[in-house]
C-alpha cells in the first residue's frame, strides 16, 4: 500500500508537471482587437482631414460659405453639411449594423490591401461619384457653428472608439458600392478619406474665378 502511495503521488507530479509545461508552451490566440500600428494609423489619419477640413473653411464670410460656382454645385456651406451629416451616418452604420453582424474572419482575404485602397482612391476627385439622398444637403444646421459643433461631435467619437475599442474589427464586414467589402477598420478609414475628398472639393470651390474676394 505504502508503494502504491508513492506512486499515485509521483504520477501525480509528473502530471502536473506537464500540463504546466503545456501551459508555458501551447501559444495564446493571436488578440482580435487591433495592432497598435493600425490605430495609430486610423488615428492619425482621422486628426490630419479633422485639421484640413476645419482649416478649408476658417475665415469665410458669409458670401463665400454660400456661394456656388454653378447652379448644379455645391457650396462650401453645402459641402460642409455633406462631411458633416456622413461622419455620423457612417460611424453609425458601422456601430449598428456591421459591427452587429456575425463575426466572419474567413473573409478577411478578400479585403487585404484594401487599407491603402480607401485611402487613395476615396479622395480621388477624378471619378465623380453622386451622394445618396439621405447625406445630400438640406440645411441640416441653422448656422455654420452649430454644423462645425456636428462634425467635430462625431469625429471626436469615432477617434474615442478607434483610441479605445477591443472589438475585433476586422473580422465584420460591409458591403460599399464603388469598393465592394470592406471590413469595419476599412469603414473607419473611409470616414477620414471622405472628408478628404469633400475638402478638396472645397478647395476646388474657393478656386473657381467667381468666388468672393470677401
Amino acid at each position: 500500500m505504502k508503494i502504491q502511495w508513492k506512486f499515485s503521488a509521483v504520477l501525480c507530479l509528473v502530471l502536473t508537471l506537464a500540463l504546466a509545461s503545456i501551459a508555458q508552451t501551447t501559444p495564446t490566440p493571436a488578440p482580435a482587437t487591433l495592432s497598435a500600428t493600425e490605430r495609430d494609423a486610423a488615428l492619425n489619419s482621422l486628426q490630419a482631414t479633422h485639421d484640413a477640413f476645419l482649416k478649408s473653411i476658417a475665415g469665410l464670410s458669409e458670401k463665400q460659405w454660400r456661394f456656388k460656382p454653378a447652379p448644379d454645385r455645391w457650396s462650401v456651406a453645402e459641402v460642409s453639411e455633406h462631411i458633416a451629416v456622413s461622419e455620423s451616418a457612417i460611424f453609425g452604420l458601422i456601430q449598428s449594423k456591421f459591427m452587429t453582424s456575425p463575426a466572419a474572419p474567413e473573409k478577411r482575404a478578400e479585403v487585404a490591401g484594401k487599407d491603402e485602397m480607401v485611402l487613395k482612391m476615396v479622395p480621388d476627385r477624378s471619378h465623380k461619384v453622386q451622394a445618396p439622398e439621405f447625406l445630400k444637403p438640406t440645411s441640416r444646421w441653422a448656422t455654420r457653428e452649430e454644423l462645425t459643433k456636428a462634425f467635430e461631435d462625431s469625429r471626436k467619437a469615432t477617434m474615442d472608439y478607434v483610441r479605445t475599442t477591443n472589438d475585433d474589427l476586422r473580422d465584420h464586414f460591409g458591403p460599399h458600392p464603388v469598393l465592394g467589402s470592406l471590413d469595419a477598420y476599412q469603414w473607419i478609414l473611409l470616414i477620414s478619406a471622405h472628408s478628404e475628398r469633400h475638402t478638396r472639393q472645397i478647395e476646388e470651390v474657393k478656386a473657381d474665378p467667381n468666388f468672393p474676394k470677401e
